[in-house]
């Protein structure tokens, strides 16, 4: 609830989804690197967020998906490369990233941003770093691994996803591709 208003708020935020297959390989890797320590995310919540909006009035909702639906997409599917472990230190984070971002994704970010902007939603000190969180509350080391990560990501929409008592539901999808 927001306090001012009374009105109910819903956590928010926009990511490129991952398939089934996807998170089940991920999950299969994570698993083969042994961890100690930290929360393993649940393979069912992996993703790699795009933009975070934060508690979001339900009312304005709509106008979020209206302006999603307008954001300029690669009219192409995405395939964003996950090849590189990395920690996260302050955040305590154990991540899976690319070593390059594509950059048709830094596109559709910045687009993203852009279409949001006149709903009040800028975070000018934030700098997008394109990820995959595998761990939470990781204190160690970036651990050996035998096979280095070597995923790729392919997503044909983007997702609009409500963040509730640890699971994500999804309140919208937009294509990236043009249609045929």
């Amino acid at each position: 609830m927001d306090d001012a208003t009374n009105e109910p708020l819903k956590r928010l935020f926009f990511a490129l989804p991952c398939t089934a297959a996807q998170r089940k390989a991920i999950a299969q890797w994570r698993k083969a690197l042994g961890l100690k320590g930290g929360k393993p995310v649940p393979a069912d919540n992996f993703h790699l967020t795009l933009m975070f909006l934060g508690a979001v009035p339900v009312a304005q909702i709509a106008d979020i998906c209206a302006a999603a639906a307008k954001v300029k997409t690669p009219g192409t599917a995405l395939q964003v490369p996950l090849d590189r472990l990395h920690v996260w230190r302050r955040s305590h984070v154990l991540l899976l990233a690319p070593e390059e971002a594509p950059l048709a994704l830094l596109q559709l970010v910045y687009a993203l941003e852009q279409a949001m902007l006149p709903l009040g939603f800028a975070d000018p000190n934030r700098e997008f770093r394109p990820h995959l969180t595998l761990v939470r509350d990781y204190r160690a080391e970036v651990p050996e691994h035998e096979a280095p990560p070597d995923f790729r990501l392919n997503c044909s929409h983007f997702t609009l996803y409500e963040a509730h008592k640890g699971r994500y539901r999804v309140v919208g999808e937009w294509p990236l591709e043009n249609p045929t």
